[in-house]
C-alpha cells in the first residue's frame, strides 16, 4: 500500500473514532447533568428523648431529572410523601394509593408517591422530571412539611449539596436543642467608605415564631419584629424577606399601605414562588401582600397548596427606603433598606 491510501486510511480511522466520541459523549452528557441530591428525615438526641419531627433541609432547589435521597436517621417514624394538588390527606397506614413503594420512585405532580413509615437507617429516593414546586409532607406528622423546587436545567440552582449539609446540621441542632438562634442576632457586615456597614446576606427574617403544646391544649408565640430591621446595601442588589412564623402573617411594604392584603399589581412571582418587586424611589408603592406558611395538611381534608412565605425587591438606585408590615406596624414592625451606591 502506498503512502498517500496509508495516510488516507488513517485518517478515515480517526475520523470514526471521533465521531464515535462524540456520539458517546452526546449520550452521556444527560446523565452526568442529572444530580443525585441527599437530605435526612427526622432526628434525635442520643436519650431518644428528644425527636425532630423535621426534613432537614425541608427545601431543595434542584434541576429537571435530579434525584433527591432521603436517610431516615429516628427511630420515631416518618414518611415521605408527595401528593397531587388538592389531594385528600390519607392515614399513613393508606399511604398513597396505586403507589407501590419500593427504594425509588418518580414524581411529576400527577400522581402521588408516598413511603411507608419508615425508621432510622432506612432511605428512599425521588426523582424529578418535571419542573414545578413540590411540597413534601410526613403522613405521620401533620406538622412536619416541606418544599422541593424542581428548576428547569437552563436556569442557576442558588445552593450546591455542602449547603444543604451545613443546613440540615443547624436544623437539627436548634431543634434538639430548643434553640432557634431567632434572639435578635445581626448578620456581621463590613463598612464602606460611607460609614455604613454592608450585609454580608441581603436576608430578612420577617417574624419568628413557636408552637408548643400542654394539657390544656396548644400555645404559640409570634415574634412581630424584623430581625435585622436596617439592610445596607448596593444599587441593583436585591433583599429577601421569609416569614419564619408558622402561623403569624405578615407584609412587607413600600409606600401607601393598601386597602386591601393582595400584592401590588408591579409584583411578579420568580420561578420557585417566591414574590418580587422593584423599588426605585420613594414615590414607589410596592406591597407583598400577605405572605406565610400554609396551613398544615390534616387527615381526610384537601391538602391546602404550598404559602407564599418569600418576598424579593431590587433596588436600583440609592437612597434610604422604609417600609413595614401593615398587619403589625402598630406593634413597632418596621424596617429600612439603605441603597450605598
Amino acid at each position: 500500500m502506498n503512502s498517500f491510501n496509508s495516510v488516507r486510511l488513517s485518517g478515515i480511522f480517526r475520523s470514526g473514532i471521533f465521531r464515535s466520541m462524540f456520539v458517546l459523549s452526546v449520550l452521556v452528557l444527560p446523565q452526568i447533568a442529572q444530580a443525585q441530591w441527599r437530605a435526612t428525615v427526622g432526628a434525635q438526641s442520643e436519650s431518644l428523648g428528644r425527636q425532630a419531627l423535621a426534613f432537614l433541609p425541608n427545601e431543595l432547589w434542584i434541576h429537571t431529572g435530579d434525584s433527591v435521597t432521603w436517610t431516615f436517621d429516628a427511630n420515631e417514624v416518618h414518611t415521605v410523601t408527595f401528593q397531587k394538588p388538592g389531594q385528600t390527606r390519607l392515614a399513613f397506614q393508606v399511604g398513597c394509593p396505586g403507589f407501590a413503594a419500593g427504594g425509588s420512585g418518580s414524581f411529576n405532580g400527577t400522581t402521588c408517591i408516598s413511603t411507608p413509615a419508615l425508621a432510622k437507617g432506612q432511605s428512599f429516593t425521588i426523582t424529578f422530571p418535571t419542573a414545578g414546586n413540590f411540597k413534601l409532607v410526613c403522613l405521620v406528622h401533620a406538622n412536619m412539611t416541606g418544599v422541593v423546587h424542581v428548576l428547569d436545567l437552563a436556569e442557576p440552582l442558588p445552593h450546591q449539596q455542602d449547603f444543604y449539609d451545613d443546613q440540615a446540621a443547624e436544623q437539627r441542632k436548634a431543634l434538639l436543642s430548643d434553640d432557634n438562634g431567632h434572639d435578635g442576632d445581626h448578620d456581621r457586615g463590613r463598612s464602606d467608605d460611607s460609614g455604613h456597614e454592608h450585609s454580608d446576606m441581603n436576608t430578612v427574617m420577617a417574624g419568628v415564631g413557636e408552637v408548643t403544646a400542654n394539657g390544656g391544649g396548644f400555645q404559640t408565640l409570634i415574634v412581630a419584629r424584623f430581625m435585622e430591621p436596617t439592610k445596607v446595601i448596593h444599587a441593583g442588589e436585591s433583599v429577601e424577606w421569609t416569614n419564619f412564623d408558622p402561623l403569624a402573617r405578615h407584609t412587607i411594604t413600600f409606600g401607601v399601605p393598601p386597602l386591601n392584603p393582595v400584592p401590588s399589581i408591579n409584583v411578579t412571582k420568580d420561578t420557585d414562588g417566591a414574590l418580587h418587586g422593584i423599588v426605585n424611589s420613594n414615590a414607589d408603592n410596592v406591597h407583598s401582600g400577605v405572605i406565610g406558611a400554609a396551613p398544615q395538611d390534616q387527615v381526610s381534608l384537601p391538602a391546602p397548596p404550598l404559602g407564599v412565605t418569600r418576598f424579593r425587591v431590587t433596588f436600583p438606585n440609592p437612597g434610604e427606603f422604609p417600609y413595614i408590615c401593615v398587619i403589625h406596624g402598630n406593634l413597632g414592625m418596621k424596617g429600612k433598606v439603605i441603597v450605598i451606591p
